[in-house]
């Protein structure tokens, strides 16, 4: 485990460091385009993050590379020089693209050769685990197939769902998370050898994105781009093809396979990587398909139907929607993780429909205004003062300048884009009511 957080933590300090010069990088080499419709962001930012990140990666492998039993990895398996080789190839097309703005088509062709890269190296699906059949062995056109399917809708899932300040990153990591904890319980727990490619992937997978995440949150200064969401989604399918299609379910408990298999069915659920652990992005993605299709429109067709658009449609700020898909992501990878280890616990159940619920309320927030009592307006921001509003309502005068606290979110006036400097992505909210303010000035 020392090795595992050694590596973490220098992945971690390598991107954090390399991310303020890649930032002043991409500003002098112009990786700055314009505001576009569906963008949240009001002020041009940077792109090329996925610079440092990729160094981040190199950077964990190297070091992992040097220790002493996260050493004999590198001698046993070729999984870890797959890795590299297929992360460079999509780091280097998403670099471009984050420059030029290559075709979509393009990158989706690159995507397919750097799952075939991995491929060729060693790193493929050989066995899928059948409930209530066994484990059934691939040929080697049907695993190269499946592991660059997985591999095509793991990255197209993290690009659709970077769309807000550090959302993705936040997602990613946290799908990271569980999935470190479930392959360090095979790798440690069981003996097994062949999942210590997959703990590996997700301690750097973390690591990267934990480096990131002071430069991404909101008000972001730097965007990772596509070099960065393609390359953080490929490792994440390069853990899930590693630990789901190598290592042999008949070897975690022993017995006949079919009967282990059969037993392992909620074991499974953590080990379909990404289906389950970053399913909020898997089904944006199936529903941005759905949606541009049923309007006619290219599937790779950019607009602000997201799930992420909307959750600031109907009235969330730009850091309680990245929360709330932070808690949902957790949510769905926790709680898979959880029933796992123990499917025959009704609390575990328990737990998540309740916390379900809980989501669901945080949904439905903006739709009440909540009202603090008397005794607590003092420690309350105006927003939620009965005086203050009532005031308002009775008596409104244009020649009193406007409160930032005690504006209504619901009028706010969008300020037209302009590029009046380079500090990051800012919220329509605070924003606006800046600009309301410096104009009733």
């Amino acid at each position: 485990m020392r090795e595992y957080l050694l590596t973490l933590c220098i992945t971690a300090a390598v991107t954090y460091l390399l991310t303020g010069p890649v930032r002043k990088f991409a500003i002098v080499a112009g990786a700055m385009p314009e505001i576009r419709a569906r963008d949240v962001h009001r002020e041009p930012t940077p792109r090329l993050g996925g610079i440092a990140m990729f160094f981040g990666l190199c950077a964990g492998l190297l070091t992992a590379d040097h220790l002493t039993n996260l050493g004999q990895l590198f001698e046993k398996s070729n999984e870890p020089r797959a890795l590299l080789s297929g992360a460079a190839l999509i780091w280097l097309i998403g670099v471009l693209d984050d420059k030029f703005e290559i075709d979509a088509l393009i990158k989706l062709g690159g995507q397919m050769i750097a799952a075939g890269v991995m491929v060729m190296q060693g790193l493929t699906i050989l066995w899928l685990p059948v409930p209530g059949v066994g484990t059934v062995a691939l040929t080697q056109w049907q695993g190269t197939l499946l592991t660059v399917a997985l591999v095509v809708i793991t990255i197209n899932a993290v690009n659709f769902v970077d769309g807000l300040d550090g959302l993705a990153a936040g997602m990613v990591c946290i799908a990271a998370a569980a999935f470190f904890m479930y392959a360090y319980r095979i790798w440690y727990s069981y003996g097994i050898e062949a999942a210590a490619p997959a703990t590996l992937f997700a301690a750097i997978l973390m690591g990267m994105c934990l480096g990131f995440l002071p430069h991404n949150m909101h008000p972001a200064r730097i965007f990772m781009g596509d070099s960065g969401s393609m390359l953080i989604g490929l490792v994440l399918a390069a853990g899930a093809i590693s630990i789901t299609g190598q290592v042999d379910p008949d070897s975690l408990f022993g017995g006949s396979e079919r009967s282990t298999v059969h037993q392992m069915v909620p074991v499974y659920i953590p080990l379909v990587m990404p289906l389950t652990i970053i399913a909020i992005p898997a089904a944006d993605l199936i529903l941005a398909i759905v949606r541009r299709t049923w309007r006619g429109q290219s599937p790779f067709a950019a607009d602000r139907g997201h799930l992420h658009h909307r959750l600031l449609e109907i009235g969330h700020s730009h850091s309680r929607a990245v929360l709330i898909m932070y808690f949902w992501s957790a949510l769905i990878g926790f709680g898979a993780l959880t029933y796992s280890v123990n499917s025959a616990s009704m609390w575990i159940v328990l737990g998540v429909v309740i916390l379900s619920a809980l989501g669901l309320v945080l949904l439905l927030l903006p739709r009440f205004t909540p009202r603090a009592p008397r005794w607590a307006e003092a420690f309350v921001p105006p927003r939620y003062r009965r005086r203050r509003r009532a005031a308002l309502a009775v008596a409104p005068d244009a020649s009193v300048p406007a409160d930032p606290g005690s504006a209504d979110d619901d009028h706010r006036t969008p300020v037209a884009a302009g590029v009046s400097g380079v500090n990051g992505a800012t919220a329509v909210g605070p924003r606006a009511r800046l600009a309301d303010r410096s104009r009733s000035r």
